[in-house]
């Protein structure tokens, strides 16, 4: 809730308003720990369990270093997200900072680019679970309905994001920990095997950056979805305890963590195992590279075990997905630029349910119609461009401005303004190497955008702002 402006009603008389606000304030709940585990679950499930394979099909066993190069890009994003978050404690995120700095079209705009990213993210999650289940269903001669089951999944954590965030946390802080140390414990005694090649992973990285470069750039542009886990902290600024702290703390350390991890694993999987593994019968990337990495190194059964834990790990990411983005309506609808019973909670639970539910709706769509590939480029390309928008805005709002009188962050990001300038630099170069697919992505996002302002937002929000 904001306080000046439940203020200005309350003052104005408008009591109707005065109790829309208090109906719709989430409980802040979240710790620092629960940052964390928030947005390192939401980050690991298919940047871990998918993607490798994906990588390596672009630029071989290389690809540990389009990891680190797509950590690196995501790092200015992250400190301007903490400053911005740190001054904007609210749900929404990048929504609420864009909106505040560009007006409500662009945030119309940019809160539409976001909801779609992070249902992608989820959508993505939930695809490449069904190869994992395949590989423990066909083990066990079980015949299943593969989308019959995602369909589940999809209701299982639309229910559980009703239901509420201490729920989701439960859900994930044990799955969480269990795929984490499992996969870290085969790591490490693969490292000290002696069949392990070092040479491998290290050459396949450097032989692609100086022959083709671009090779590199590409593996860590279709990559960068990886890390989107991490912005969905500042889509529950408004559930966080102590957000000045917690945000940008839990957001940094959130980054470093899933770096340290994706550059570590997907090292020692390449220099575990030589030639193609990551590839299928019919050359196409396999969906499930953590199963076929254990399989190879482990008994069958501790793949089977793993690829249990991968398709959990998955709907856990999934499930923090569905949860950020369901916030980015939640913060719209309050701005009055969507309807207003997107903004509607739960009396028992305290969750915008209606959020929730159309978030869940639009991820079965996606599940239903789009191939993994696309799915992945497209997330990638929004999150892409909403880091460009934020470092862009910690500019704007930086700068002296009496209309940015109110800008006072708790965190502030070093190395201004030279970071956010290397992040918009580096964020355009990646989003032009994804192709045609990101940028065809960027303008049905800007499209919608413009189309729901000029239909239904921009009369209402002047309503509400007069």
């Amino acid at each position: 809730m904001d306080i000046k402006s439940t203020t200005g009603k309350l003052l104005k008389g408008d009591i109707s308003g005065v109790v829309s606000d208090v109906k719709s304030t989430i409980k802040r709940s979240l710790t620092l720990v629960g940052v964390i585990i928030v947005t390192v679950a939401a980050s690991i499930g298919s940047g871990l369990f998918v993607l490798p394979s994906f990588a390596a099909s672009v630029m071989g066993p290389g690809i540990w270093l389009a990891f680190l190069l797509a950590g690196i890009v995501f790092l200015p994003g992250t400190l301007s997200k903490s400053e911005l978050a740190s001054a904007m404690p609210v749900n929404g995120g990048a929504y609420v900072y864009l909106e505040r700095s560009y007006g409500p079209l662009i945030g119309t705009i940019s809160g539409l680019g976001l909801w779609a990213s992070f249902l992608l993210k989820s959508a993505f999650a939930l695809i490449g679970f069904s190869a994992y289940m395949y590989a423990v269903t066909n083990y066990l001669d079980i015949e299943t309905n593969s989308t019959f089951i995602i369909m589940s999944a999809l209701v299982l954590i639309t229910i559980l994001n009703i239901l509420g965030i201490k729920k989701v946390k439960a859900f994930q802080t044990p799955i969480l920990a269990l795929t984490t140390l499992l996969i870290l414990v085969i790591c490490v005694i693969q490292l000290f095997d002696g069949s392990f090649e070092f040479s491998r992973p290290i050459d396949g990285a450097f032989d692609v950056t100086k022959n083709d470069p671009v090779l590199v750039a590409e593996a860590a542009a279709l990559v960068f979805v990886a890390y989107a886990g991490i912005y969905k902290a500042g889509a529950l600024g408004g559930e966080v305890k102590d957000p000045e702290k917690n945000l940008p703390q839990g957001m940094l350390i959130s980054l470093l963590l899933i770096t340290l991890l994706y550059v570590i694993v997907t090292f020692i999987m390449m220099g575990a195992i030589d030639g193609e593994w990551w590839l299928d019968s019919q050359g196409a990337p396999r969906e499930d590279p953590i199963f076929a990495f254990v399989d190879a190194v482990a008994a069958t059964e501790i793949g089977i075990a793993m690829a249990l834990l991968a398709f959990l790990t998955m709907i856990s990411g999934a499930l923090s997905g569905l949860l950020a983005a369901s916030r980015f309506l939640f913060a719209m609808a309050k701005d009055c630029l969507l309807p207003e019973k997107l903004s509607a909670t739960n009396q028992k639970f305290g969750t915008p349910q209606w959020s929730i539910i159309l978030t869940g709706v639009a991820m079965g769509v996606c599940i239903l119609t789009l191939p993994v590939k696309d799915v992945a480029k497209l997330a990638s390309g929004f999150q892409i461009m909403v880091i460009v928008a934020l470092n862009a805005c910690v500019m704007v709002l930086r700068r002296e401005d009496p209309k940015h009188d109110w800008y006072q962050p708790s965190f502030k990001s070093p190395l201004y303004p030279y970071i956010q300038i290397f992040g918009i630099i580096a964020g355009g170069t990646l989003v032009a190497l994804m192709g045609i697919k990101a940028i065809l992505g960027a303008a049905a996002a800007l499209i919608l955008g413009v189309a729901t302002y000029q239909i239904y937002g921009k009369k209402h929000y002047s309503e509400n702002n007069d």
